[in-house]
């Protein structure tokens, strides 16, 4: 039951798909899952029990309710200085799209954010190509430069420079993940050519997302990404991010379909019966959205959203009452 926004049909090229994202007049939402990482900064009590079924059944819930997408981060190893903030659970983000592609239907499969520099492109691309194959098209490939030492260290690559990293993969991964059997790219640290990859993406153009509030990530995100994944920007810095995005775009010459995300406040539908935090957003269906429009009027396309919960049958209440209740009311 995919709505008419998500594919436009299949191309003359193989049965390879467009998709269009975002599609017009309507603000996407979609959510990071719990459970898959359970860093202490956002992560619930009960997430530290939860497993598998756990996850399948809040992304069951998010592709039910309409959800655009569901996301999953990116992290080999937490080191020990850094254990007891982030947590060590963070589950690998191709095994885990592909475990819940194979029990969704139509909401889209995002990285949020993988860390493409710890892998050599054609790595990442087998990778990657075969989750939008098997997936029918549903992945949305989200980069970000990383900011843990230790794991670049130990995979041996040079944590310093991991921002022209990044930059080179991006390239090297949009020639990878093209129509092209034998992709070729031709760079400063990759170089390929003559090497085969089968199966292809399913879609025509795989959307790379950007991560990252630097100066140097938001410049990136807007000269070589589709969209941009902001790491929380608070709702007053958005407005100066977004219009540095649509400058250095105009100024380069780039056009076609660009994604502007935010990472809205957590939220609690209803009147809670529990301390939900008070940076939490919590009331009416009509309240929170005629909050959440904020982002739309500052020219935000995609929503991403987190709910307070004290378990998983809440969270998929929760679920459930944004997509029916809320969502219609954000446009």
């Amino acid at each position: 039951m995919a709505p008419e926004h998500e594919c436009d049909g299949p191309s003359d090229r193989g049965g390879r798909v467009a998709i269009q994202v975002p599609p017009d007049g309507r603000t996407l939402f979609g959510m990071q899952l719990p459970v898959q990482s359970q860093s202490t900064m956002y992560a619930e009590p009960w997430e530290a029990g939860a497993g598998p079924d756990d996850l399948v059944a809040l992304a069951r819930a998010s592709d039910r309710a309409g959800f655009d997408y569901v996301a999953t981060c990116d992290h080999v190893a937490i080191p020990r200085r850094l254990a007891s903030a982030m947590s060590t659970v963070w589950y690998d983000p191709v095994a885990t799209l592909a475990f819940l592609a194979a029990a969704t239907e139509r909401v889209r499969l995002l990285s949020h954010v993988a860390v493409v520099g710890l892998r050599h492109p054609l790595l990442s691309a087998k990778q990657y190509a075969t989750l939008d194959h098997l997936s029918a098209g549903r992945l949305i490939l989200g980069v970000g430069a990383g900011h843990v030492r230790e794991e670049f260290e130990v995979l041996g690559v040079d944590f310093e420079r991991r921002g022209p990293v990044l930059d080179e993969s991006i390239d090297a991964l949009r020639a990878a993940l093209g129509p092209e059997e034998f992709p070729e790219h031709h760079g400063k640290l990759y170089d390929f050519e003559g090497l085969g990859q089968l199966p292809r993406p399913a879609q025509e153009r795989v959307p790379v997302w950007v991560g990252g509030s630097s100066p140097a990530a938001v410049r990136r995100a807007a000269l070589k990404g589709d969209g941009w994944l902001p790491q929380g920007d608070p709702r007053d810095r958005l407005p100066a991010q977004i219009a540095r995005i649509r400058r250095l775009r105009q100024e380069a010459g780039i056009e076609g379909p660009y994604t502007v995300g935010a990472i809205v406040e957590p939220l609690y539908i209803g009147t809670s019966a529990w301390d939900v935090g008070r940076r939490t957003l919590t009331g009416t269906p009509d309240a929170l959205a005629e909050s959440l429009r904020a982002y739309r009027a500052m020219g935000v396309d995609q929503i991403q959203v987190r709910f307070r919960s004290r378990g998983r049958s809440e969270l998929v209440d929760q679920i459930t009452a944004f997509g029916a209740e809320v969502a219609p009311l954000l446009d």
